[in-house]
Parts: C-alpha cells; sequence; structure tokens
C-alpha cells in the first residue's frame, strides 16, 4: 500500500496556515445530530476517558479561504492536538484541514474524507468530493479534509529520509547475495534515520492516535456526530475511529477496503498474488488491442516481453534513471486503476518496437518518481504500519515468504517487500490490531471491486462480517481501487442515497447490491479514450499503495 508521489492529473496544492479559533460550521439548529448511544466495551469506555480529558484544551476553527481554480469554495484552518493522547496537555502537534461548507438551508453536518494511505494528503480530496457528489447531497454536508499527523502541510510533516527512491536503486529482485544486502541497507538505513530524527514522534504515528486524532476534529467542528468516507486504509481508519467511538458515528463509508485480520504484514503478502493478477490482466488487455501496441495477441507472449523489458534495463536503465525497480514503480499503479493503462502500453510499446527510451522515462516520471511529497508520504506510511502491528524481526522469515510467493506471483513480490522492510528494523515498540467488529453503529455502507489488487476482495467481505447492520456493495469484475466516485453510476447512486437518508440496499447473498464493472479503458486517440479518464483525477488523490 503505496503512497504516490507524482500525479498524472494533480489538483491544485491546498495552503493551509496556521490559523487561529473561532465557531464555525451550522448553528446547532441547522445541523441534524440524532440521538446517541452510550460507548460500550472497554476500548470504547477509554476511548471516551481520552476524549474528556482532552476537550477542555480542544480550540475552535478559524477558516479562511483558500480556493484553486478546480475547488474556489475551499476554505482552511489548523488544529492543535495532543501528541500523546493519554497526556492531553502534554506536547502539542498541528492538523491541516480543509472544507467545503454546506449551502442548504439544513446541514446533515460534517462529512470527513480520508485518501487512504496510510500518508496520504485529504486536503484537495474534500474538494473533488464535494464537486463529485450531486450538488442536492454536497450541499447538505460540510466536507472535510485533513492531513493526519505527519502529513503534508500537518506540524511536523514527517521526511525521514530524503531522496529514498532516487533512481536508480538496486534490482528488486534479490538474485545475488550483493544485491540482497544493497536493499537490506537501504531498509536499515531508512529505519536508522526515522528513529534520529523522529525519536520523540514516532511512538505516536500510528492508527489508534489518528483516530483520537479525528474525534479532536470532531470536537471543534462543534459536532456531536461525524459522517466518514474513506478509501483503502481510510476505510481501517475509519473502522478503528468507530469502534473507539461508537456513539459518534452517524454515517460511514468504507470504500476499497483493508482487511483489519492481516494488518499488516500478511495483507502485503496477499496484495502480492492480487497484483501480478491485475499486471496480467494489462498484458491481456495490450494482446486485445495489437493493432494500436503490436506487442503480440498471446497475453503470455506479451508478458514475455514485458520480462524482457524489465531485464534490459536491469543491465541498462533507460535514460540513466528507470532500472529495474523503477520500472516496477512505473506500471504499478496500473493495478490501482486500469485508466492509467493506455499509458503504460504506449511506453511499452515504444521501447520494445522502436528502442524509444523517452517515453518510459515520462511515464516513470508521471507514474512512479518520488518527490518530496512522495518522500512525507512514504515515512508516514513507514511509521504508521510499523508502529500498528508487530511485524517479523528475522529477516529469514521475509526472505523465505517473499521468494515462495515470488515463484507464483513475480511482478510485485520482491519490490513490495522493500517497500515494507524498514518495519523489520523499526525503532520504536509495536501496538496490536484493533478489532474492529461492532455490533452499535447506524448501518455502514461498504463498497468493493471483487479484483482489487491493492485491497483484495476478502477485505471487503470480512468488514461487511464485522460490522453488523452494514451493507455492501460490490463492483462484479471491477478491478479499480477506490470506485465510487470514479464513473459507475450504479455506485454512486447507491452512495448518495445513502448520504441523503441513510436507505442502505439489503440481500440475500454475501453482497447486498451489485454492480457492472466501468469498462476498459480504450487505446490513446481513439474517440472512446477520454472517457476511460474520468476517475484519473480521484485515483491522482488517492495515490498507491493505500
Amino acid at each position: 500500500m503505496r503512497t504516490r508521489a507524482a500525479v498524472l492529473c494533480a489538483a491544485a496544492a491546498v495552503v493551509a496556515g496556521s490559523l487561529t479559533a473561532v465557531p464555525a460550521g451550522a448553528s446547532p439548529r441547522h445541523t441534524v445530530t440524532g440521538a446517541q448511544a452510550a460507548p460500550a466495551g472497554a476500548a470504547a469506555a477509554a476511548a471516551a476517558a481520552a476524549a474528556t480529558a482532552s476537550a477542555a484544551s480542544v480550540g475552535k476553527l478559524t477558516w479562511k479561504k483558500c480556493g484553486t481554480t478546480d475547488y474556489p469554495a475551499l476554505q482552511c484552518a489548523s488544529l492543535k492536538v495532543p501528541l500523546d493522547h493519554a497526556h492531553p496537555h502534554g506536547k502539542q502537534i498541528t492538523l491541516a484541514l480543509s472544507r467545503i461548507p454546506h449551502t442548504a438551508q439544513t446541514s446533515q453536518g460534517p462529512l470527513l474524507v480520508n485518501p487512504g494511505g496510510p500518508g496520504g494528503s485529504g486536503l484537495t480530496l474534500a474538494g473533488f468530493v464535494a464537486s463529485a457528489l450531486p450538488k442536492k447531497v454536497a450541499a447538505q454536508y460540510d466536507v472535510i479534509g485533513f492531513d493526519p499527523r505527519g502529513v503534508g502541510r500537518s506540524s511536523p510533516a514527517l521526511n525521514c529520509r530524503p531522496g529514498h527512491f532516487d533512481a536508480v536503486r538496486p534490482d528488486s529482485v534479490p538474485s545475488t547475495s550483493a544485491i540482497e544486502q544493497a536493499n537490506l541497507a537501504r531498509a536499515r538505513a531508512f529505519a536508522a534515520d526515522c528513529g534520529k530524527k523522529y525519536a520523540d514522534v514516532l511512538p505516536h504515528i500510528d492508527t489508534v492516535s489518528a483516530a483520537r486524532d479525528l474525534d479532536v476534529i470532531r470536537q471543534a467542528l462543534g459536532a456531536q456526530r461525524v459522517n466518514y468516507l474513506g478509501y483503502s486504509y481510510g476505510t481501517y481508519l475509519g473502522a478503528v475511529y468507530a469502534k473507539l467511538y461508537p456513539q459518534r458515528v452517524r454515517r460511514l463509508v468504507l470504500d476499497s477496503i483493508v482487511d483489519p485480520t492481516g494488518v499488516w504484514y500478511e495483507n502485503n503478502l496477499n496484495q502480492d498474488h492480487a497484483f501480478d493478477d491485475r499486471h496480467r490482466a494489462l498484458m491481456a488487455w495490450i494482446a486485445r488491442h495489437d493493432s494500436a501496441y503490436r506487442l503480440g495477441t498471446d497475453p503470455e507472449a506479451v508478458e514475455a516481453k514485458w520480462y524482457a523489458m524489465r531485464a534490459a534495463l536491469a543491465a541498462r536503465p533507460a535514460g540513466g534513471r528507470v532500472g529495474a525497480a523503477e520500472l516496477e514503480d512505473t506500471f504499478m499503479p496500473g493495478g490501482y486503476f486500469d485508466g492509467y493503462w493506455p499509458h503504460l502500453a504506449e511506453a511499452f510499446a515504444a521501447y520494445v518496437n522502436d528502442k524509444k527510451t523517452g517515453p518510459l522515462v515520462e511515464a516513470y516520471d508521471d507514474f512512479g518518481a518520488v518527490d518530496g511529497s512522495g518522500d512525507n508520504g512514504f515515512s508516514v506510511y513507514s511509521a504508521v504500519q510499523c508502529r500498528d502491528a508487530s511485524w517479523p524481526r528475522d529477516w529469514n522469515r521475509w526472505h523465505r515468504d517473499t521468494w515462495a510467493v515470488y515463484e507464483k506471483s513475480p511482478f510485485m513480490a520482491w519490490n513490495n517487500a522493500w517497500y515494507n522492510a524498514s518495519c523489520a528494523f523499526w525503532p520504536t515498540g509495536t501496538l496490536r490490531p484493533v478489532n474492529i467488529a461492532n455490533g452499535e453503529l447506524p448501518s455502514a455502507l461498504l463498497f468493493q471491486a471483487t479484483d482489487d489488487a491493492a485491497t483484495p476482495y476478502a477485505g471487503g467481505v470480512t468488514v461487511h462480517r464485522l460490522l453488523a447492520g452494514s451493507s455492501l456493495v460490490v463492483e462484479q469484475g471491477g478491478g479499480n481501487h477506490g470506485i465510487t466516485l470514479s464513473g459507475n453510476a450504479c455506485l454512486d447512486e447507491h452512495l448518495a442515497r445513502y448520504l441523503t437518508d441513510g436507505t442502505v440496499p439489503r440481500g440475500d447473498g454475501a453482497a447486498d447490491a451489485v454492480c457492472e464493472r466501468t469498462p476498459d479503458p480504450k487505446p490513446l486517440r481513439t474517440k472512446e479514450a477520454s472517457a476511460a479518464s474520468r476517475g484519473s483525477t480521484l485515483h491522482g488523490l488517492l495515490g498507491f499503495r493505500g
């Protein structure tokens, strides 16, 4: 689960300054809140106690204009929260927030949105969600984006080892001991640098702490309850918040769902197989469009050409920048969103057929290269995942498990292992994963594609079972990651109905409703190509590996 560094269709940057406080949002008489249930269970009781302890220090918010060309109504604010929620009056850190205010006479309260990661910035996502929802629905909500602790314009923003992903890195596949040791040295160095720079912060960069931040945001907004829409890792964050504060949840939407029973080592191994399937789906799509790409009509033959390209780049990186590891970084986004397939296929064909490296370097810059924002995202990603749960500390376990996966699913196995390898050497202790099982929530609405690689389908089924009364909407045959507000009208209708009045579908099977998948994209320079890019804005905001 990786945070993307470069975005094909990037939205304009949002600037959230350090702001002071006055009351914000709709007046209480215009806010629908509903009756509050008392918290139950030890986790909820502890959360309520922590919220009570810190309530005195929660300020209000001052919203100032920070609109962009795409989202002119956007407003920004900042909020102080405790670094350690067990000591609410101790050291404070700052969260950056964004908002599109409601415009309807009656508000349904705040709708917090999160793009995943961990490490993804949610500031611009608020503008996107408000613009992508039907106007009558969006008008009823204050859509609230935020940079979680450590991310983006929140402070401090982590950047453990700038340039960690600079090209050209060692080949991800450790075909020799020297290559394996080089990659291990990188992983150890990243963990050590993070520990040196952020020794006092790292023990508090985790999902539970971020979930407690959400409740401070709720208090600062003056809301008794919040609505929440989370994608990818944001589904785990939302489910953990709901576990800690069930009485504070009004509506809960989880899209592309993390399996909470595999946090995080097992989930990454499961990803490897799913991403290999998606890579092969891309190869099959290229074969079906042989007239455009001239790479052959047999998917296996096309795949063989891709691996031959990989071997050639391992020996001689394209433009001195795209080696084997960088090629994997470039094509991995195709597993998240098939709207990228035409761009990736063009670069692939140009290299194989015409010996041109320029398109491949351009594709790497668009999809794979990591900038400062990506360095920050990866730092937070590592800090959260390495802290959230225990990881094998014996590298022999990683070595053995990854080679076993590689034998069946070679595309991403080692790349993903090295992306997470710092957790084998992480300088903090670890927490236990949260059991998100919950029988105290209003009906939650879940969305899952059957062929999602980043968060495989089983995770959606598991969370559907764990959240009593939830409803699962499935995109049958869909492989994209992040499927609502991305061009599928059937999915979006379910979302709009739920946000309007809480209506959820009810069915007899594993899924409560099934939608047809979004059609495959078309090659570039065809009449249909533009329609296939409708979801690119969302997927640029969601990022990769999360």
